[in-house]
């Protein structure tokens, strides 16, 4: 198993976090989707602990909330003693809902609206991320109006390419998001920023990308953004208090994926850091890194149930299902790889091989192709692994299909902390107009 978390019963059926997922689809119905508690509080724990450790006693991590954002995940969350990374006023808002401290928050995004940077002042969030010059400038006007002065980190981009699919990097010169050290611009950025009378510059951030497997890159994105502090501070006078490093550490969707050893990544690069700082005469910053992938992805687990199978003679073979791209787009925007098991099958050879088909009038709506697992039979509990990030997240309405309900499993208990969507509620803000 990919994970420590999944098991198979006396029953042949699949467990999650100790938890038959057959009986859970009976109970709640599918597509569902189960989030283990535990697992995400294991991984808050690691990186918290590891950035204690390896950095200065402040630095933290920072859950990257676009991966999975609801009410009870910034519960755990803020139980767990971490910041939290939003890109957008609803995130900040779910967040404000939950009683998440907001001055822990970092406030993302490359296109703020001037509603939204309101919002986020008057709401208290702890630091923006600035993604260019006149988003600083808006930011400067709007506190101003207020009569408040914003803390701000800038995000700068290091030119780095870390080999992953090219719609989730974000490290390199030719970016939609940050400001290029090699054009000379983020120079010219700070230059101005310091001039800005609402403007409190506590350092700077970077991100590389997601799904990165290697150490290696985020070492290199390290030396370079080590390097841009000392120039800063030898061009300006201005030393960074804050390094915030993004994230993208990966985790495992298959069998064939490496292990990552978060805790191990974080001191690499905490070595390199530390020497840096060391030889460019600069103080260690508070360092800040962006885990949301990592944290939940293998937390999740969505179930379906079997549909109608369909063979196509000496061509392929087609199971469909009762979800698809409208709660996982993935594999439709990315190719992704998943795991895939029949739940309720588990002990029976898996010597079939077909392709998950969702539901939606899409010849592109597939979760995974060429899965071999027993023959599947109308009524059987399909089990898509690692699916805590960016499904829910990124989950639509298209073809009016509602979105599951996110159903918790803590120490051999399980609750539901997002209801499914029923026809009323999607379509509640729809005027009835004659």
């Amino acid at each position: 198993m990919i994970c420590k978390n999944l098991a198979v019963n006396n029953n042949g059926h699949l467990t999650f976090a100790g938890r038959d997922v057959t009986e859970l689809a009976q109970k709640y119905g599918t597509p569902l989707m189960l989030l283990d508690e535990d697992r995400i509080r294991e991984k808050c724990t690691i990186y918290r602990e590891a950035m204690k450790k390896y950095f200065t006693e402040d630095s933290m991590p920072l859950y990257a909330s676009k991966a999975l954002s609801f009410k009870y995940i910034y519960k755990i969350a803020s139980s767990e003693n971490i910041g939290i990374d939003c890109v957008s006023a609803g995130e900040i808002f779910t967040a404000a809902q939950a009683g998440f401290p907001l001055e822990k928050a970092y406030f993302h995004g490359n296109s703020k609206t001037d509603d939204e940077i309101e919002f986020a002042i008057n709401h208290g969030v702890g630091h923006f991320v600035c993604d260019s010059v006149e988003e600083v400038s808006a930011v400067n006007e709007i506190a101003g109006n207020l009569g408040k002065k914003q803390k701000v980190l800038l995000r700068i981009t290091p030119g780095i390419d870390p080999h992953t699919h090219k719609k989730i990097s974000t490290g390199s010169v030719d970016s939609k998001f940050g400001v290029a050290i090699e054009t000379n611009q983020a120079y010219e950025l700070v230059e101005g920023v310091l001039k800005l009378e609402n403007i409190e510059l506590t350092g700077f951030h970077c991100h590389i990308g997601s799904q990165i497997f290697e150490c290696d890159p985020f070492c290199d994105a390290a030396k370079i953004m080590i390097k841009f502090i000392a120039d800063v501070k030898k061009l300006f006078g201005y030393e960074a208090s804050q390094l915030n490093l993004g994230g993208g550490m990966a985790v495992r969707y298959t069998e064939d994926d490496p292990e990552i050893d978060y805790d191990a990544n974080i001191k690499v690069i905490s070595e390199i850091v530390k020497s840096l700082c060391n030889e460019y005469s600069v103080k260690l910053p508070q360092i800040l890194m962006e885990p949301g992938r990592s944290i939940v992805a293998d937390a999740g687990m969505t179930l379906y149930t079997a549909g109608y199978l369909k063979e196509i003679t000496g061509l392929k073979n087609y199971i469909s299902i009762d979800g698809g791209m409208t709660d996982n787009p993935r594999y439709t925007l990315y190719q992704s790889p998943y795991t895939v098991l029949l739940a309720n099958r588990m002990n029976e050879p898996s010597d079939y091989k077909c392709t998950i088909a969702g539901r939606c009038c899409e010849s592109g709506d597939i979760i995974q192709e060429d899965v071999l697992m027993p023959k599947p039979q109308r009524h059987d509990i399909i089990a898509v692994l690692t699916t805590g990030a960016y499904n829910y997240s990124m989950a639509s309405h298209y073809n009016k299909v509602p979105k599951p309900a996110i159903v918790m499993l803590k120490n051999g208990c399980d609750f539901v902390a997002v209801k499914r969507e029923t026809y009323e509620s999607m379509t509640a803000n729809e005027l009835d107009i004659y």
